[in-house]
Order: C-alpha cells, then structure tokens, then sequence
C-alpha cells in the first residue's frame, strides 16, 4: 500500500517508544504518523549499539527528538520526558511497543516460569505502561492518545508464546483501566492494537513462530497473513481524532483470525 498524506496528523507532535528495527511494528506506524504530517520523537534503550538503530530509522522521518530510556528505571523515564517535552511541547500521542522476556521463559513451558523470569516480563511488557502514563501524564495535552501493542496469545493459549501471553492478558487489563481513569483524568484515551504475526525482532523469539505464520492463512477470513502497512494505518486511526470516540478497545488487525473457532 503506498502512502497517501491526508494531513491527519499535522500539527501533532508525539513519542513513539520501543522502536527497534525496520521490522518492528512501530516502525510501520511511525512511518504512517510522519507521511500524515506527525512530529515525533523517538527512545531507544541506554545502549550505543540501540542508540545507532534508532538514529538510523530517526533520519528519514526527520526525527531530531531522541533521547535514551529504560523503561525499568522511573528516573529515566522523567528524564526523557523532560527532554521531549523541551524539545516538542505538550504530546498528542503516545506509542508503547515494549515487551520482553528471557529466552529461558518462552522456551520453557509456562508452568515452568520462575519467579524472577514472571516478574521481568511483568515489569517491561505491563507496568512500563502504566509508568508511562504516571510519569507522562502532565505532558501529554488534553485529549490525547495511547497507544499499546498486544497480540491474540492474551486470550488464548497460543503454542510457544508461554509468559509472554499471561502478560498480554494484563496488558490489555491495564489498557482498560487506564481507559477509564485517563479519560476523566484528561480526556486521554488509550487503546491497543492486536496485530496478527509478523516478522519482528520480538517474533524471533517465540518458538514455533513460523509454525503460527503459517498455519494464518489458511484459518484467517482473508485467507492471508495481515501486512505490515496494515498496522501502521490501523495505528493511525487509533492515533488520529479519526478514533476520538474510541477508549479502552483492543483492535485486532489479524485478517480476521480472532474469530474463527475451528
């Protein structure tokens, strides 16, 4: 699908948060958000090699607003916020695309997940959400957006994806509470956007991953994998005052796969 600019982001300025490589999901909305005029601003993890990634994807989308950020780490999270903040003014969206957890706990079954492995992939794939918010609430303006990523592993028991899938189900509890506590708060609303498989870096990581690649389309309504230029402008809707009456949902973007039973 090639870009073709409404405008619908022009004069919104923004931060897009876990951006990784040109694979990433969020970099296929990045890329939507700037062709439709959006100013944003990029975080990359404390780490030379992540800062390099990021600058190289920052450049042609204009991006001169980067700053580091752990998402485990409250004070670095002000900070970036500050930065951002300095550098912008008040967001008008806001993009979590963070989740993580230790190769041992999606190869092992779930039953197997140890205690601190559970409480990792809780702390950079749940509450840094919630962090965000608390921390970036007073930046961002009145009627703004947030957007998380999710996937159907929070629903059902998908093949491989273990914890990570116990952590998309509280994801997407959070999403629900923070709908209802933001939208009196400030008029924010906060949404997450359930892709159906891609190939990304976190993808990798899931074991049978190509299993579940494979077996969508032959299962999935439209009988096809979803595109990645499908979820960016899936993000743009959600982002945009095209969803200003939207809060609290999970939207898949899936071919249609959700609902199928058999």
């Amino acid at each position: 699908m090639k870009d073709l600019p409404m405008g619908l982001m022009e004069g919104k300025r923004g931060i897009i948060l876990g951006l990784a490589n040109e694979r990433s999901l969020a970099w296929h909305i990045a890329r939507r958000l700037h062709a439709e005029g959006a100013e944003l601003a990029l975080t990359h993890l404390p780490r030379p090699k992540m800062e390099h990634r990021v600058r190289l994807l920052a450049e042609p989308l204009g991006v001169s607003c980067i700053t580091p950020c752990d998402v485990t780490d409250d004070e670095q999270i002000r900070r970036a916020f500050q930065e951002v903040n300095r550098k912008l003014g008040p967001l008008d969206f806001m993009v979590h695309s963070i989740a993580y957890a230790s190769r041992t706990a999606l190869n092992n079954p779930f039953y197997k997940t140890s205690r601190a492995d559970f409480a990792q992939a809780m702390d950079v794939s749940v509450y840094s959400l919630v962090a965000l918010c608390q921390h970036g609430l007073r930046y961002l303006a009145d009627g703004a957006s947030v957007l998380t990523l999710t996937y159907l592993g929070s629903v059902r028991m998908m093949p491989g994806y273990n914890v990570m899938g116990v952590c998309k189900a509280a994801l997407e509890s959070a999403v629900r509470y923070l709908a209802g506590e933001l939208g009196r708060e400030k008029n924010i609303r906060v949404n997450a956007l359930s892709a159906g498989p891609v190939q990304t870096l976190s993808a990798a990581g899931v074991p049978d991953f190509n299993r579940i690649l494979h077996h969508y389309p032959a299962k999935a309504p439209l009988h096809r994998n979803v595109r990645p230029d499908e979820i960016g402008t899936s993000g743009l809707y959600l982002l945009s005052d095209l969803s200003a009456g939207v809060t609290g949902e999970v939207h898949y973007v899936d071919c249609g796969y959700n609902i199928v039973g058999w």
